[in-house]
Formats: structure tokens, C-alpha cells, sequence
């Protein structure tokens, strides 16, 4: 399981796992009729993932404010705003946290050629450095809505993948009795 937003690996920085996970359920979720639900099992069941591992990112997210969970027998998870007002920024903060990728350990002030604390004022260049690009990356995820992701999905993916995602959501839906509006 990786911690960090970034699992160093030799090939780049990663995100984690339960980040796709993530989204792919949100994207599933925006595809419910009207009040209806999912439940975790379901979309466990469509990823291939162990619904305890989702489980934990779903409520992640329910506790985030991007998903809203219902309980009882017809209960399970719904979108808790509208798709065109969840970012990935969003889902990837949630499942991840809100700390920086990069975290300087101020390594220069260690080791044999280390200098007293007063060599050391100006900031680490490359903490500078890093904790820009982490800024830009999260202004360009900030853009990229969910709402979108799924129409580019919708346009773009093999007729196939789009007609067995919709029967997919279609079958395993749970129609909410009650009346009350969806987003608040």
C-alpha cells in the first residue's frame, strides 16, 4: 500500500492505487439514475478490486464531502454534489491527503560537509522547486472535473466499453424511495 501521493519506484512518481479506484467509482456513481445508489460490493464486482479495500476510499471520500453514503438494505454510495462540481483535485486530496508529495528532510544539513545552521537560510532550492511543479499539478487536476472525464468517456471509449459500463450501473442500481432532494 503507498502512503505518500508518490511511490518513488525507479520509473517516476506513482500515485496510489485507491486514487483510480477512486475515480473510477465516481465516474460509475455520475452514471445513477436520479436518487438511486451503488453499492461498494457492485462496484468492487466491476473493478475487480476486494470490497474491503474499496470500502475504505469510498467512506474516504464519503467523509471528504465527494460521496454520499446511505444506509439499509437498499443504501450504498451516490454522488454528494453534482459531477460537474467534483475535481479530480478533489478525489485525489481525499484519498491521499492533503500533504505535499515532496517533503524536505533538509538533507544538505547533514552528513560530513554539513555547515552551522546560519549557511542554511535561504530555502532548499530543490524543495522550491518541487513544491512549485506540486502546485501546478494540482491547478491542472483543480480544472479537470469529474463531469468531464465521464463525457470524454462517453465520446471517446469503444461503444462496447460505454453499453456494458451503462448496463453495468443500469443492473445494479438501488432506486431510492425517498423524495427528498439529492444535493444540498
Amino acid at each position: 500500500m503507498i502512503n505518500n501521493i508518490y511511490d518513488w519506484k525507479g520509473d517516476g512518481m506513482k500515485l496510489g492505487e485507491g486514487v483510480e479506484a477512486s475515480i473510477h467509482c465516481a465516474a460509475m456513481l455520475a452514471g445513477v439514475e436520479g436518487d438511486a445508489t451503488l453499492s461498494g460490493a457492485a462496484m468492487a464486482e466491476a473493478f475487480g478490486v476486494s470490497p474491503s479495500y474499496l470500502l475504505k476510499h469510498l467512506n474516504t471520500l464519503t467523509s471528504a464531502g465527494v460521496l454520499e453514503s446511505l444506509p439499509g438494505p437498499a443504501g450504498g454510495y451516490r454522488l454528494a454534489r453534482p459531477a460537474e462540481r467534483i475535481s479530480l483535485l478533489d478525489i485525489v486530496l481525499a484519498v491521499e491527503g492533503a500533504q505535499p508529495a515532496f517533503r524536505c528532510g533538509e538533507i544538505r544539513q547533514r552528513g560530513p560537509v554539513k555547515l552551522p545552521a546560519s549557511a542554511y537560510m535561504k530555502p532548499c532550492g530543490i524543495n522550491v522547486a518541487m513544491l512549485k511543479a506540486e502546485k501546478a499539478y494540482r491547478a491542472a487536476l483543480a480544472v479537470e472535473k469529474l463531469s468531464d472525464i465521464v463525457a470524454g468517456f462517453q465520446n471517446d471509449a469503444d461503444p462496447r466499453a460505454v453499453a456494458a459500463s451503462c448496463a453495468f450501473v443500469a443492473r445494479h442500481q438501488r432506486l431510492q424511495k425517498s423524495s427528498s432532494p439529492r444535493y444540498k
